[in-house]
């Protein structure tokens, strides 16, 4: 069967459809656009907001509409919090966030045998069944050229944020043993990627569930000492998982990456509060100055939501005002949304939307500044190539900073010297070093 894979939302679920992609090939299957003829479409859903939930319809649509008689199944956190939903817009097969090797085998099985719809999960059970969940292992990597290969170690979130959805379509916090983590990483480095992303719904509970004592820093370790080769990279981290000794620990990790995408979502001790995040703009300050403390210009990143309920424009200030004592590498720049089902969206003083776009634009304009001021310090990089684009080789350094240079060669999974010239927007463009010399 030629079957394409339509993916929205995080990391997880990006890594989610890799694994996917891998097991379809090695079942004899072939891989091909969403936009072209196949015989079945699989959209991986995502239902982080009540937009990503109108992309996903609108996707599933595309594909119903173009290819009538394709198979079309859906799987994914959309899938799994409003199957019902989805069932109504013609689908063949509907899954939710987990079993993805049984969903496989289910599209097969449509495949032979076309006739009535398969739901592997109704509206009715799904909340029950998430909370039974075990870790899924699936394989990591991805089916294209390896460079960056994604290594989901957690999955589930007990946070139960004001505004977020997700516990209800991930269910509770489930590990993948470190000595398991440490040997996928370690296979990753035999077959060729140059790094590995440690990613997970919420990376900061990684443990919770084992009962070992272990903590994320003990798999960070491990993961790094199991692949010295690879550049060790980590997913969105909790401000309480920053401490003096998680700070000293990463430090002397030759491997791993001084990036660290830190959630934020407000700087106003008010707004977090509204929004059930575990820790005030103080502590969140107090991990920004340790990551400083210890590591040479690390890139600290994050994210911020604005016109949260009830936010007034003092607040909002606020909220500007922390972020440039931050002195963030880059930032992602939300208004809020609101998501039925959580407490946020029945919350009173909703922001109006003319009021909410004006204060992403002033946020998106800070945060631009604060990310050319970062760019700006860099003379000399370490980049791992990625791409050839638009007549230029591109790549990302240790910080996660995007480099552009002119290259006749195949630069593909390698990492080099580059001589930074200038900043373009949120992008370094440089030269490349020979030998630690600017070529003649």
């Amino acid at each position: 069967m030629k079957i394409a894979i339509y993916t929205l939302g995080c990391k997880v679920n990006q890594y989610e459809t890799q694994a996917m992609e891998q097991e379809l090939l090695r079942r004899g299957h072939s891989l091909t656009d969403f936009d072209g003829p196949a015989d079945a479409y699989i959209v991986n859903t995502c239902t982080v907001t009540a937009v990503s939930d109108k992309k996903c319809r609108n996707i599933i649509r595309r594909a119903r509409k173009s290819a009538p008689e394709a198979v079309v199944a859906v799987c994914g956190c959309y899938a799994q919090t409003d199957p019902d939903a989805v069932s109504a817009l013609g689908v063949d097969l509907v899954s939710g966030s987990a079993g993805r090797m049984e969903f496989l085998d289910q599209i097969e099985r449509v495949m032979k045998h076309r006739g009535e719809q398969v739901v592997l999960v109704d509206k009715a059970t799904a909340r029950r069944d998430l909370s039974h969940r075990d870790f899924e292992r699936l394989p990591a990597g991805g089916a294209a050229g390896r460079t960056r290969a994604m290594l989901k170690v957690e999955d589930g979130c007990a946070n139960f944020c004001a505004y977020c959805i997700i516990p209800y379509a991930r269910g509770p916090v489930r590990s993948l043993p470190l000595e398991e983590a440490a040997e996928q990483a370690r296979c990753l480095a035999e077959e060729g990627y140059r790094e590995v992303v440690l990613t997970g719904i919420e990376i900061s509970s990684w443990g919770q569930d084992l009962k070992t004592g272990q903590t994320l820093i003990d798999l960070i370790e491990a993961v790094c000492a199991a692949a010295p080769g690879l550049r060790v990279r980590l997913g969105s981290l909790e401000p309480r998982t920053v401490t003096e000794d998680f700070c000293r620990r990463c430090a002397a990790l030759p491997n791993l990456c001084p990036h660290f995408h830190l959630s934020l979502q407000s700087g106003c001790d008010a707004t977090l509060k509204r929004m059930n995040r575990k820790y005030g703009a103080a502590r969140y300050a107090e991990s920004v100055g340790l990551l400083w403390k210890h590591f040479h210009y690390p890139a600290v990143t994050t994210d911020l939501i604005v016109g949260f309920p009830g936010e007034t424009e003092e607040e909002f200030i606020q909220s500007l005002d922390f972020i440039q004592q931050c002195a963030f590498a880059a930032m992602h720049i939300f208004p809020y949304s609101q998501r039925p089902g959580t407490p946020a969206a029945s919350m009173p003083d909703q922001v109006p939307k003319a009021v909410k776009e004006e204060r992403v634009r002033d946020a998106v304009e800070t945060a631009a500044r604060m990310e050319r001021r970062y760019l700006n310090l860099w003379k000399k990089v370490e980049v791992l190539f990625e791409e050839e684009r638009d007549g230029l080789w591109w790549g990302h350094t240790t910080r996660y900073c995007k480099v552009g240079v002119a290259s006749g060669e195949n630069l593909h999974n390698r990492i080099l010297s580059v001589e930074i010239t200038g900043v373009e927007g949120d992008t370094l463009r440089g030269v490349l070093l020979v030998d630690g010399k600017s070529p003649d």
